[in-house]
């Protein structure tokens, strides 16, 4: 592992006691902490997507403004949910941001989990599926917006415009010329981590994997994360790709955190998603010297560059940034970490 950050679920709404989370409670948020996690050297900070939730929908406005107030720290997604986007209005969008944080973007697409309405996309005007869960309009969606962020001319030049005229083909703009390699695909199974390995882009490891055979969730992830980086290199891509998993790991060092996490370490879970049986992995909580322990002997922890942390949003930005800064300092550096610098 030598990277690390936070995946926020973005959730808002009441929180009991007659307390009620903003969305705007929220964006702010996720600011602060950002700035937070950019002094201590975290490396990245990213968001879920989520459609008609209360949740972060509209990535791009925030991550400019954490871009705008930060140093180092990546920005990213994990992940757009692809049957919602213009990829040509995403292209756009997401090379201006990658411009923006002088490369800093880390842009998590996929398919998309499943929503909280039927077939959302559609009310998007993303319709003509033949799939019952739309992933044929996810993948026709992803390919044009690589197409576009490759420079890609898609609109026939106008000779008789006032604005510059020519011929041929134009691309779109702004273009971000290392945006293309900083690009990931969500994945929940082997298919999709080879699939992503022969086009050329990063991994974004899911929290589940739709696969349920008996064995442990980091031995399946591990082994979903070799078929990626192996069709990677049978397609005859240089370099080496990025990948990323994650966890919920919660370092206990205070009463307080004791009384929210203690007790809940646990087994991975097994579990029906989509109509197909899943596995989700466990929890970990604990002192840090446990969690170290246990770390080191995660397969896929130990086999992906990028950690991301899911966080509880919802307990706010002090509690959140001690968190992190305890697993920075008592169980990160024993993983392999070392801080982010400007």
């Amino acid at each position: 592992m030598q990277r690390f950050g936070t995946l926020s679920f973005g959730h808002y709404g009441p929180l009991g006691g007659g307390r009620q989370l903003t969305a705007a409670d929220s964006l702010h948020q996720a600011i602060d902490l950002a700035q937070g996690m950019d002094d201590l050297g975290v490396n990245g900070a990213y968001f879920r997507v989520h459609h008609f939730a209360r949740q972060q929908a509209s990535p791009m406005p925030l991550l400019a403004a954490i871009a705008a107030r930060t140093r180092s720290i990546e920005v990213g997604t994990a992940v757009i949910d692809m049957r919602y986007e213009n990829p040509l209005y995403l292209a756009e969008e997401a090379a201006a941001l990658d411009l923006i944080s002088d490369g800093r973007l880390a842009l998590g697409v996929s398919r998309g989990s499943p929503e909280s309405v039927v077939r959302g996309y559609e009310a998007f005007g993303y319709t003509g599926s033949d799939d019952p869960r739309g992933a044929d309009i996810a993948r026709d969606h992803f390919e044009l917006f690589l197409r576009a962020i490759e420079g890609e001319g898609l609109a026939e030049r106008d000779p008789s415009s006032p604005f510059g005229g020519g011929t041929g083909l134009q691309r779109i703009e702004p273009h971000s010329p290392g945006l293309r390699s900083r690009v990931w695909w969500g994945a929940g199974n082997r298919d999709s981590a080879e699939w992503a390995g022969r086009r050329g882009v990063n991994l974004m490891s899911s929290t589940l994997l739709t696969s349920a055979d008996g064995r442990p969730f980091d031995i399946l992830q591990a082994e979903q994360i070799d078929a990626f980086r192996g069709a990677w290199r049978e397609a005859g891509h240089g370099g080496e790709p990025r990948v990323s998993v994650s966890r919920s790991i919660f370092p206990i060092t205070t009463a307080e955190e004791r009384m929210y996490f203690g007790g809940r370490q646990d087994g991975d879970q097994i579990g029906v998603i989509d109509g197909i049986r899943s596995t989700f992995g466990k929890t970990y909580a604990g002192e840090p010297d446990e969690l170290v322990e246990q770390l080191q002997q995660d397969a896929a922890i130990t086999s992906a560059d990028t950690l991301m942390l899911t966080i509880p949003s919802q307990l706010g930005v002090e509690f959140n940034l001690r968190m992190i800064e305890s697993f920075a300092k008592h169980v990160a550096p024993a993983l392999g970490w070392q801080p982010a610098r400007v």
